[in-house]
This record gives structure tokens, sequence and C-alpha cells, in this order.
């Protein structure tokens, strides 16, 4: 019985350490665009892809992608069996149409499904994720302008898709600039920023609760009066890092 017992047990241990060598794996590929690794020490992948425990086989909605920098990334890790939606609505797809082409013209980036949708109906299924995340987009559920083609969304509605979406115990990773403490979603308007605090309480509202958060992007020097495209902190603004899980209906 020892015998058996010790094969289960090191197969147990070695699962965290299986993950953390998929995401190394796919940050050290050598076809990888120079863009995102000359990006990988602002974003910190190898901080926040652990944070979502992905597996092989996994279906995960990456949510107003852009120019897919994650998605390529979390494809290598979830495989051929899995399945990465990089979602885009029109704005975000106008906006991100030379990384994009970059990105997917010659190249093999792998499970990766153009997923282009409005925020109103996203189509993600239910109970068909393992896995969301929204990267330095969360607060722009509270920005509005016209004039670029950024419509007013209904926040509530649009978090409720995501948790549809996803399985119990499913995981959700938000990115985001911090805001002035007790701003709520006051300075997503005028300056890209979102109070962490009011972020924290919005999604743990929707069914969700949170299960990590990281300081690896934090920067103390950042002054939170500023729009984070501003030439003096743009990619290097003090930013949140939190994880939340589907609660079980």
């Amino acid at each position: 019985m020892k015998t058996l017992l010790i094969p289960l047990l090191l197969g147990c241990l070695a699962a965290p350490l299986a993950l953390a060598a998929s995401v190394e794996d796919a940050l050290g590929k050598s076809a990888r665009l120079e863009s995102d690794v000359a990006r990988d020490a602002r974003s910190r992948p190898d901080v926040t892809l652990p944070l979502l425990a992905l597996e092989p086989g996994d279906r995960v909605a990456d949510i107003w992608a852009g120019g897919g920098y994650y998605s390529e990334l979390i494809a290598t890790v979830v495989g051929d069996d899995g399945e990465v939606l990089l979602v885009n609505n029109a704005a975000y797809k106008a906006f991100a149409s030379k990384g994009l082409a970059a990105r997917t013209e010659g190249r093999e980036i792998g499970s990766v499904t153009m997923h282009d949708r409005e925020a109103e109906n996203l189509d993600l299924g239910d109970n068909s994720l393992d896995a969301a995340l929204i990267i330095m987009s969360y607060h722009d559920l509270y920005h509005v302008d016209e004039k670029n083609g950024w419509r007013a969304i209904d926040a509530a509605d649009f978090l409720g898709q995501i948790h549809r979406a996803l399985k119990p115990g499913g995981r959700f990773l938000i990115v985001d600039h911090y805001a002035a403490p007790g701003t709520g979603s006051a300075s997503a308007q005028d300056l890209h920023r979102i109070d962490v605090e009011f972020a924290e309480a919005d999604i743990i509202s929707h069914g969700f609760r949170l299960a990590g958060s990281s300081d690896a992007l934090r920067n103390p020097d950042d002054d939170y009066a500023v729009i984070v495209f501003d030439p003096a902190v743009r990619g290097k603004t003090d930013r949140f890092i939190l994880v939340f899980e589907k609660l079980a209906e």
C-alpha cells in the first residue's frame, strides 16, 4: 500500500509545479512577438496567470482582450484541447487592429477563437468557462465616450453574464489602475482609474468571493490625479491584481 501512496502524493505535490512550468514555457516560447516580450516586465504575467490556476483543456475568456497579449499566452497553457475566447467589442477591435494583425498574420497562436461581441451580449454560454479575465479594462464598465464609439455599459448585466458563464469555482482575474481611495467609479470617466475597494465589493456582489491578490504591480510614486495615458505614468501606474472565484449555486 505504501508504494501506491507515494506516487499519488508526489502527483499531488507536482501539480502546482506543473502549472508554473506551463506559464514559464508560455513566456519562453521563441516565436513570441518582440513587443510581447518587452511588455512582460510591466505586465508580470508570471504573477497574474498562475492566479487563474489554469489547467490543460480549460476554456477561458479574455474579455476586452485588445491585441491578444494574454490570449496567446493562455493558449499555450491550456493547450490544443483548451480554448481561449479573444473577446473584443467593435470599439476595442478598432483600437487594437494593428496589434491583432501583427499577432495573427502568418503566425500560429494556438487555440484562440476570435469572439467579437458587444457588452450586452457577450455570448459566453452558461457554466462553460473555467476562467475569465479583464486586464486594465474593468474600469471601462463605468466609462462612456460616445465620440470614440464607447457606449454606456450596464455593468450589473455585464458582470452577471460573466458569472453565468463561469463554472462553479471558476476564476475571474481583474487588473486595473488604482484611483484615490473612496472615489468609487468616479475616476473611470476622466482618468481611467477605479477605486480598488469599489471594484472588490462590486464583483463580490455578483456572486463571487475574493480568492487572492498580489502587490506585484504596485507603484507608490503614481499620482492618482493623473490620467493613465499621461506620458509621466503610462505603463507604470499603481495597479491592483485581484482574483475571484464563482460561488457554488
